[in-house]
């Protein structure tokens, strides 16, 4: 497994988008716009709603790619994921997720008025490798 270097960590810990793809049951690649974390012991937490594609791919078959990228820098990692479907750790995932993206106060809301609603699963990507472009 390759590992993340300072220099990517801190890359990753800005709010920026990650593409993600995953495999649908025909072979052909599936990708969505995510929100993402990096925890501490270098595996990179998402979250999504129970019943999108991405979670019934990643159900079926657990490899997945992230591309984060911001002008004409970019790194892409590979890896496997774990699923969680604990309904109280999803919804402190997301929640987490929202704050990070939109901020304490729109993130509460957000958390409390939408995603609190619904079923939503934990996604952590296991890092395998890693490919960097002008970091």
């Amino acid at each position: 497994m390759d590992k993340l270097n300072d220099k990517l960590r801190e890359y990753l810990s800005g709010p920026r988008f990650a593409v993600a793809a995953t495999i649908n049951q025909d072979g052909a690649p599936q990708q969505t716009v995510v929100w993402y974390e990096l925890q501490q012991d270098d595996r990179i937490m998402m979250n999504t709603r129970v019943g999108r594609l991405k979670e019934k791919n990643l159900r079926r078959d657990p490899r997945m790619s992230i591309c984060v990228g911001d002008d004409y820098r970019y790194l892409t990692i590979k890896g496997r994921v774990t699923l969680n479907y604990d309904k109280e750790q999803a919804l402190a995932d997301i929640k987490t997720l929202a704050i990070r993206y939109y901020g304490q106060e729109k993130g509460e809301q957000k958390t409390r008025d939408v995603y609190g609603k619904q079923d939503r699963v934990t996604i952590y990507l296991t890092i395998e490798d890693i490919h960097e472009y002008e970091i």
